[in-house]
């Protein structure tokens, strides 16, 4: 559970005239995707007081109140020059108009895009406004000549880096983020906070891969020895392996024999939330995403990403009862560009009504398209268990690719090293072990699955590995710290849970409705008629190819049959389940 502290603000010199203003919640206060392993997060802002002063990126509206009266004990609002903005949102906008009430002389510095959506967010005064592009700069004296690098991508259009070289910081906004909240300014024993990292990318990055590479390019020239991030530890320590992964994982993605086109607009943020759950269930199930947002998209680039996917989801928020004109424009490319053997899927979100996710329905499915999973309609704001429906319905529509990949494949001769691969393979087969169902909860969202890999791996403190497959419902709630219950099956009774399992579940479906459970002391759950059960702690977790390697420390458990057997599973093939 959350450690319910009340909010706070952490302040700390960082380089020459430069301080950090760090507004934490130990409490999950956002229901997106990237905020959903729930450790809080820590909105980091800048102050450099030079000859002119500066203020990058105030945080959004859940600290405007604090943020601004820490504000004002460390400096007049009223002698801040610029402030720069690394992204534009309405939930920055709050904190922003509450600024302009007591500092109205500042200049905004952002993006040509980050101009045109504030002017839109607060449209009821006139704003100073300073665009910058590439190799732009603004001297702030005393050595503080800042460069500006656009590096934007779907998901935020107007991102942009700023580097003084005073300093030699790179204020990276989004960049390099993580969702967490700690004590620790700067990432020592960064390996800790690997997973939180690494979870930010697959969230909301990878999505993005080509323009998160470009970004890296732009970025690589600047000698730099911080990443000051928008979110989470400042990057110091591990600022080159850091750098090093994001690339890895990029190319990770670009890798990907299959491609899913995501097309949306969002006008409030709701629907590009729900793009990112259901991209991250796809990225998941190892199939690569090429999200577009389709308000800052040409026509001809979003034919080019149709015609070269493999599939394709358009999502789309109601306004006025209709579809925002983007996505009109990009539903006539679609509908004139894509074969009709591509996979289609359809999701929105609205205030009132959703006659815009009717309507892309009514054209795909009149078209002859087959949808990977039903349309989703969201009313308002996602919560989590929304969220986790959106998740397991990307990875299902992943999962169909794939399936209908593999039978294309299976048509092909298998020459001879094939075979041969495959015979060695086979082998694998005689490695057993218990069979299992593992319950695990997160909030009001629970998972389980079926399990057969999993070993002991230490004596003290007890503990053991179980292997999940990225493409799994449950993996998102087995993460450093997380609970779960391992229930060893009886052997003669387990036929009827293997079949229950194997069936297959629909988004969102509870997996555990039908069974006979009861709750364990750390809140996951125990199927009754189990041999022996285990309540678990996760403590740490490996990525070994298409699975993670989880290891976890029991911590309470005990045997319900002292008679039975352990039940165990003998594949007839290691290739697959």
């Amino acid at each position: 559970m959350p450690n319910l502290k009340p909010n706070d603000i952490q302040i700390l010199s960082i380089g020459s005239d430069t301080t950090v203003i760090r507004s934490r919640t130990w409490n999950r206060h956002k229901f997106e995707i990237e905020y959903a392993l729930q450790r809080g997060t820590t909105a980091n802002s800048y102050l450099i007081e030079a000859d002119k002063i500066a203020l990058l990126d105030p945080p959004g509206k859940t600290f405007t109140e604090i943020f601004i009266s820490k504000l004002q004990e460390l400096i007049d609002p009223k002698t801040i020059d610029y402030i720069i903005l690394g992204h534009v949102n309405h939930n920055r906008s709050i904190t922003l108009k509450a600024l302009l009430e007591i500092a109205p002389q500042i200049t905004f510095v952002c993006s040509s895009t980050g101009a045109s959506i504030l002017k839109e967010l607060i449209s009821d005064r006139e704003l100073k406004i300073k665009t910058v592009e590439t190799s732009d700069t603004l001297d702030l004296g005393k050595n503080h000549l800042l460069q500006f690098i656009p590096t934007p991508n779907p998901r935020w259009p107007d991102h942009l880096c700023t580097y003084d070289p005073s300093s030699y910081t790179l204020f990276t906004d989004k960049l390099f983020s993580a969702h967490l909240c700690h004590d620790y300014v700067l990432d020592e024993g960064w390996t800790t906070v690997d997973e939180d990292r690494r979870y930010f990318f697959d969230a909301v990055m990878a999505p993005n891969a080509e323009h998160v590479e470009k970004a890296l390019d732009q970025i690589q020239p600047f000698q730099t020895k911080l990443y000051a991030t928008g979110q989470g530890p400042l990057v110091f320590y591990s600022l080159v392996p850091l750098t090093e992964s994001y690339r890895q994982w990029c190319q990770n993605q670009k890798a990907q024999e299959i491609k899913v086109a995501l097309i949306y607009t969002s006008a409030y943020g709701n629907t590009a939330t729900l793009a990112s759950a259901i991209a991250l269930g796809i990225t998941k199930a190892g199939v690569r995403v090429e999200s577009i947002n389709c308000e800052f998209a040409d026509p001809a680039q979003i034919e080019q990403a149709v015609s070269e996917t493999d599939g394709f989801i358009m999502g789309s928020p109601t306004i006025g009862g209709h579809p925002p004109t983007p996505i009109q424009t990009a539903l006539g490319v679609v509908l004139s560009t894509a074969d009709r053997t591509k996979l289609a899927g359809v999701f929105g979100s609205y205030g009132w009504s959703g006659e815009a996710i009717d309507l892309l329905e009514g054209k795909f499915r009149d078209a002859g398209y087959k949808f990977g999973f039903d349309p989703i309609r969201v009313k308002f704001v996602a919560n989590d268990i929304t969220l986790k429906y959106c998740e397991e319905a990307g990875t299902d529509f992943a999962q169909t690719l794939k399936k209908a990949k593999k039978a294309r494949k299976s048509q092909q001769k298998i020459d001879n090293s094939q075979a041969a691969a495959a015979r060695a393979v086979q082998a694998a087969e005689r490695i057993v072990g218990p069979l299992c169902v593992v319950t695990a909860k997160r909030g009001e969202v629970r998972g389980a699955m079926l399990a057969d890999w999993i070993s002991q791996a230490t004596f003290s403190p007890p503990g053991f590995t179980v292997s999940i497959a990225k493409e799994r419902a449950i993996e998102s709630l087995m993460h450093i710290g997380d609970n779960f219950v391992l229930n060893i099956l009886e052997e003669g009774k387990h036929q009827k849970l293997m079949k229950h399992f194997i069936k297959g579940f629909a988004p969102g479906e509870d997996r555990l409705i039908g069974l006979d459970t009861k709750e364990a002391e750390n809140g996951c759950t125990i199927v009754n008629n189990s041999l022996a059960y285990l309540e678990c702690r996760v403590e740490n977790r490996m990525e070994c190819g298409d699975y993670w390697l989880i290891y976890a420390i029991v911590e309470n458990g005990d045997v319900l049959n002292a008679k039975g057997n352990t039940a165990v599973y003998h594949r007839k093939l290691a290739l697959s389940y």
